[in-house]
């Protein structure tokens, strides 16, 4: 049962109308009422099938004016490059103890950089960092010889989308406290890479629907120009 808050914010939304992106996201700032500073989302509903390993949907992308928190970053590097991670601004470094902490419960990091050379140690995470969504894969970039940049693009905003077993993505792209025009910019360039990640094998309509929304508030349809 909805809340009476919610209610009302969702009675100032036309359920059947498709907003434009800006008008949206000015909407839904007006709407928010939770006490914290929400997350404004994207949700993008993908006429794609991610059981096929040809439909699968998805990479990273640089949100300009980053998501409003700092992320804690943990490199898992050889000596060789933790010196480089660590002067990139990486919270946490280290190889096999890290490794060893993380095995005894230690998760306390919000995005994980390995060097291809630990992987052989990573790999045994893989079912703590997995559904969390931690692991590092080459394909995001965060199995890298190049750490320092691996590290200054997480911090700088860099987040991951990947759609699900429904064919949904869901991505933060910033904080209701944000300046509209950043929403804005954050959102569009998260669109954009998901539209251009469009898989050759995916017929038909690619986006079937689109929608923004607060942590806590209504969803708020919006047009996606292909």
């Amino acid at each position: 049962m909805a809340g009476k808050k919610f209610r009302a914010a969702a009675e100032k939304v036309e359920s059947q109308r498709r907003y434009a992106l800006h008008d949206a996201v000015v909407l839904a700032k007006e709407v928010a009422f939770a006490k914290f500073d929400e997350t404004l989302e994207v949700t993008m509903v993908l006429g794609v099938d991610p059981r096929k390993a040809d439909q699968m949907v998805r990479g990273t992308v640089v949100l300009p004016n980053g998501l409003g928190k700092n992320k804690r970053v943990l490199v898992i590097a050889s000596a060789d490059k933790a010196q480089e991670a660590r002067d990139a601004g990486a919270d946490e470094v280290g190889a096999e103890d890290v490794v060893e902490r993380i095995k005894g419960g230690w998760l306390d990091f919000d995005a994980v950089i390995a060097t291809p050379d630990m992987m052989r140690l990573v790999g045994a995470l893989g079912k703590v960092l997995g559904p969390r969504g931690l692991m590092p894969n080459p394909k995001t970039g965060t199995v890298t010889l190049d750490v320092a940049k691996a590290v200054e693009e997480t911090k700088a905003g860099k987040v991951e989308y990947r759609v699900d077993k429904t064919g949904v993505i869901h991505c933060g792209v910033g904080k209701v406290s944000f300046e509209t025009d950043k929403l804005v910019e954050n959102a569009q360039v998260l669109i954009d890479a998901v539209l251009k990640a469009k898989p050759s094998a995916a017929k038909g309509k690619y986006v079937k629907g689109a929608v923004v929304g607060t942590t806590m508030g209504p969803g708020i349809k919006i047009e996606v120009v292909a």
